[in-house]
């Protein structure tokens, strides 16, 4: 990503920080959201219910992502004793990707729409590239963070799609080794090793499944 600015390309550069910071802030406000719905404000009073990206993005996590190609923003801090329901730790996990699924259609529908609608503002290359990249990106964010491995939230998941005995053999495991393991792959992926291209064939592969209009 870096090399589009050694390129001189730095109105497409600008284009894809401006999808990731939208698509970051998005999945953790998805968290907040469902934390603070479930009875726990910590999100709230550390200043996090909200879409403003500088309550979100952490500059190493997104300069990570410029240069390497793997990055993270601020954690949302809940705490699961104040949630009032079983299933809380669940949809709290899941709200995260599934936010970047709302975007990502919405970012779609909002684009084909306005093409079918003769939206003059929508025809060139920069808002194309812009809309459907922004999808994309929010179906790739989606798919990487469902993997069950070490602090993504796919192993707040897992844990209730198995068996009680295997959830806390699961547990245990990804307490150990998922951070080393999930550490690993992206270390890989950075080595040019594409160890991720099933998430991105997985996020490319679902776009137009998202188109309704």
């Amino acid at each position: 990503m870096i090399q589009l600015l050694f390129d001189g390309q730095w109105p497409l550069f600008v284009l894809i920080v401006m999808a990731l910071v939208i698509s970051l802030s998005f999945h953790e406000f998805g968290h907040a959201s469902v934390a603070y719905l479930f009875g726990d404000d910590t999100a709230q009073r550390a200043g996090r219910l909200t879409l403003n990206p500088l309550a979100h993005i952490d500059p190493v996590g997104l300069l990570m992502v410029i240069v390497a190609g793997f990055g993270y923003a601020k954690p949302v801090p809940t705490d699961p004793r104040n949630f009032r329901s079983y299933w809380a730790d669940l949809l709290v996990s899941a709200a995260g990707p599934g936010m970047n699924l709302l975007v990502a259609a919405v970012a779609v529908n909002f684009y084909v729409l306005g093409l079918k609608s003769g939206w003059g503002f929508l025809e060139g290359q920069g808002p194309r590239f812009f809309f459907v990249y922004l999808a994309q990106i929010n179906l790739v964010l989606m798919v990487f963070n469902l993997i069950p491995l070490g602090a993504l939230d796919g192993h707040y998941i897992m844990p209730y799609l198995l068996p009680r005995r295997l959830a806390i053999r699961y547990a245990e495991f990804n307490m150990r080794y998922g951070n080393l393991a999930l550490m690993s792959l992206i270390l890989l992926g950075i080595m040019g090793i594409p160890v991720f291209r099933f998430v991105l064939s997985i996020g490319a592969a679902l776009l137009p499944f998202i188109v309704f209009v």
